[in-house]
């Protein structure tokens, strides 16, 4: 294995052996609690300009497999694991993990303490890093992390969305069957792609949803003209990497898409967007919330239930949102807002995601909502 080198920016320095592409990559860093699926962690467009630790000790058992990939690359900038294992072990198995990231141009960085960098997030909060293969000097690898710009600064979204309009072929998984469902739609909604993963696409049509995708720079007049038309009967505003503060021309098009009352959902990011659309600014959390044990208290029908859900983001969006919208979903953990429905309007968004590939899925039924909706 290769040498690695990585500086934080509140100084911390280590050394350590890397299994993926060598370079040098400058990036955010979180970590991530779940205990399986990292194929679909490290294929998430959500991780765009991130390094992602796992505190799962073990990765790489499993291998990698195209059946798994939540979109057609990883997009992060490197991933962060204690023990790296390369001979997997799994039927559907077709590469090892350090194939996988070379092939993809990404930082493999193992045998190193991830208990402690954990700990540093939790307690100093998410931050930038920077890691090489090439440079091994301290002080020439923090002149690099100063001058570049921070994942605040930067839209991802142009990196991740599609270049181009499609329909997306296939329903869920299928555990018995191992092969994703066929399509099955009556209705038909536009999704905007900013960073969208498979798995949400495979359950909105398993919904009953033909899913139209389109990049996140489409007009949104066409948009509007498709559903006045009754070419379509809402918009999905997808997940998605970054602050969503700084994606000004996307909040106009929400905003007439609000004002042309298109019904829609959100998930993650365009949660956010909606939450911003309405006047109500997001927040940054110390070191938001990663993995797939979060609980969930779902407020809708006559009694709450607890979910446990799937996480990835680092914003959220502000308590005073009550003043306008219905309260669904919090976070057992911190409090924090998870779901929203909006006073007089058929527009509704969660922060989690439902879909939760690989688990768990309590929050499923939260596709078929939309699909009523609609």
């Amino acid at each position: 294995m290769m040498k690695i080198s990585i500086l934080l920016a509140n100084g911390d320095f280590f050394e350590a052996k890397g299994f993926g592409a060598e370079g040098t990559a400058v990036g955010e860093i979180v970590f991530n609690t779940s205990m399986t699926g990292y194929q679909e962690i490290i294929t998430d467009p959500s991780y765009a300009g991130q390094f992602v630790v796992f505190t799962m000790p073990e990765i790489g058992n499993v291998g990698v497999n195209e059946d798994d990939m939540e979109s057609k690359g990883a997009w992060l900038k490197g991933v962060i694991v204690r023990e790296y294992i390369d001979t997997y072990s799994n039927f559907r198995g077709e590469k090892s993990l350090g194939e996988f990231l070379k092939q993809e141009g990404i930082l493999g960085i193992s045998e190193i303490d991830t208990r402690y960098l954990t700990k540093t997030i939790r307690t100093q909060g998410a931050m930038m890093m920077i890691a090489s293969s090439e440079i091994h000097d301290k002080e020439e690898l923090k002149k690099i992390l100063d001058s570049t710009p921070s994942i605040q600064e930067i839209d991802y979204i142009k990196e991740v969305t599609t270049d181009k309009e499609y329909i997306h072929p296939n329903g869920a998984w299928n555990d018995i069957e191992f092969k994703y469902n066929p399509k099955n739609t009556d209705k038909r909604i536009v999704v905007y792609d900013f960073g969208v993963k498979r798995n949400i696409l495979n359950e909105l049509t398993e919904a009953g949803m033909e899913c139209v995708v389109v990049p996140a720079n489409t007009p949104v007049e066409d948009v509007i003209k498709r559903y006045q038309n009754g070419e379509i009967q809402g918009v999905f505003l997808s997940n998605g990497p970054g602050d969503p503060l700084i994606l000004k021309d996307v909040h106009e098009k929400i905003k007439k898409l609000l004002d042309a009352k298109v019904p829609m959902f959100g998930i993650c990011l365009g949660h956010q967007l909606l939450s911003i659309a309405h006047g109500y600014p997001t927040f940054k959390l110390k070191f938001g919330h990663h993995g797939g044990n979060h609980p969930v208290k779902n407020f809708i029908g006559k009694y709450p239930e607890v979910e446990i859900t799937a996480q990835n983001h680092n914003y959220n969006v502000p308590e005073e949102i009550e003043e306008i919208a219905e309260v669904t979903h919090k976070n057992l953990f911190d409090n924090t807002i998870e779901g929203v429905k909006y006073k007089n309007e058929k527009v509704f968004s969660v922060q989690h995601h439902p879909e939760a590939s690989p688990g768990p899925r309590d929050a499923k039924y939260i596709f078929k909502q939309f699909y009523e909706m609609i």
